[in-house]
């Protein structure tokens, strides 16, 4: 898997999460995966909004228009009960694999 593979694979899961914190815009979103990934992840809103349809569409977030304190109109995005539903199940199978590659790990660190 290329990290462009990766980045893809945990898009997800790092969206269901960020907006478990609370209901957001693309913007901050994509401000919120950078601080959370030190700076390593910059998404674009190319990347950002198909996958939000593609979990509104799935049921998974909800959406709606709010303007801003600054008068700006912006779609804001939020779980669904479906979407931490499937939050838990995407982390319990990202922890899964994240223990495991840990032992794999372990195991090579071991032997050399």
């Amino acid at each position: 898997m290329t990290t462009r593979e990766l980045v893809a694979a945990s898009t997800r899961p790092l969206l269901l999460s960020v907006l478990a914190r609370g209901e957001s815009y693309g913007y901050a979103i994509i401000q919120a995966v950078l601080d959370l990934s030190g700076g390593e992840l910059e998404w674009s809103e190319g990347m950002l909004y198909p996958a939000l349809h593609r979990l509104e569409r799935e049921g998974l977030v909800l959406s709606r228009w709010k303007t801003s304190d600054e008068g700006r109109k912006r779609k804001y995005y939020r779980l669904s009960a479906n979407g931490r539903k499937a939050l838990e199940k995407e982390k319990s199978q990202w922890l899964s694999m994240h223990e495991t590659l840990l032992a794999a790990w372990g195991r090579v660190l071991c032997l050399s």
